[in-house]
């Protein structure tokens, strides 16, 4: 009797997973939806509006299909301010695509920002550094094992990376102090990836700008990454910059 509940226990879990797959491969396997998918595996974040037009379908038509994959856990929303956008869900959907990709033997094109070459560089975001410089400095950090991601978009300090940190000049428990989250993920306006926000990431901003490893350019969000900045950031970090 014990046997034969186990396997109708697993008949039935079995059925689950199959069930899953099946919704999942067909989340994927309508054209715009799969058009959407491959453009983020990039692993840059687009709005529905860019996902609508890369998929040839009307904003209402890319807003359903947005909510299947997102119901599917294919994606994810991210909010931020007034502006929302759209990633892959993880490594894992990243992965799965990939694999799909191999068996259909199709390449993908490359995402290529609009954005301003002196303001894609390196800008401010607030009180944040902004633009491929700080996405860098951003991942170094983490290949260092100065930072560590958590599920909710913030970042673990390592002992390690406070140490860092404080060879800086950033006094961390100052930071951790404020009245504002310590370290987060920011996503990235004209690369579409991550950089350093919080309480953190405006210490870092304060901290190269005292040092000159950046520049203020005049009525501009823009800096100037200064040839001092780019000796230091290489001899610290490991960036060419």
């Amino acid at each position: 009797m014990a046997a034969h509940a186990g396997a109708g226990a697993k008949q039935e879990n079995a059925i689950t997973v199959d069930t899953a797959v099946a919704g999942i491969a067909a989340a994927i396997g309508e054209p715009a939806r799969a058009r959407m998918l491959y453009c983020l595996l990039d692993g840059h974040a687009r709005t529905s509006t860019e996902l609508a037009m890369i998929a040839g379908v009307s904003p209402s038509t890319a807003s359903v299909h947005l909510q299947r994959l997102k119901d599917e856990r294919l994606i994810k929303l991210l909010a931020q301010g007034k502006h929302r956008y759209y990633s892959l869900d993880g490594p894992d959907v990243a992965g799965a695509l990939e694999s799909l990709s191999v068996l259909a033997g199709c390449s993908r094109t490359a995402f290529t920002p609009s954005t301003p070459s002196r303001l894609r560089s390196a800008r401010t975001c607030y009180d944040h550094l902004a633009g491929a410089l700080a996405v860098s400095l951003n991942d170094r950090f983490q290949a260092l094992g100065w930072l560590t991601s958590e599920s909710s978009g913030g970042y673990n300090l390592t002992a390690q990376g406070a140490r860092a940190f404080e060879t800086l000049g950033i006094d961390i428990a100052a930071s951790r102090t404020l009245r504002r989250r310590f370290a987060l993920a920011c996503l990235d306006w004209s690369e579409r990836r991550p950089h350093l926000a919080g309480a953190l990431g405006a210490a870092l901003l304060k901290t190269v700008l005292k040092r000159n490893w950046v520049m203020r350019e005049p009525d501009s969000r823009a800096l100037s990454i200064t040839s001092l900045g780019r000796r230091e950031m290489l001899a610290r970090f490991g960036l060419r910059a």
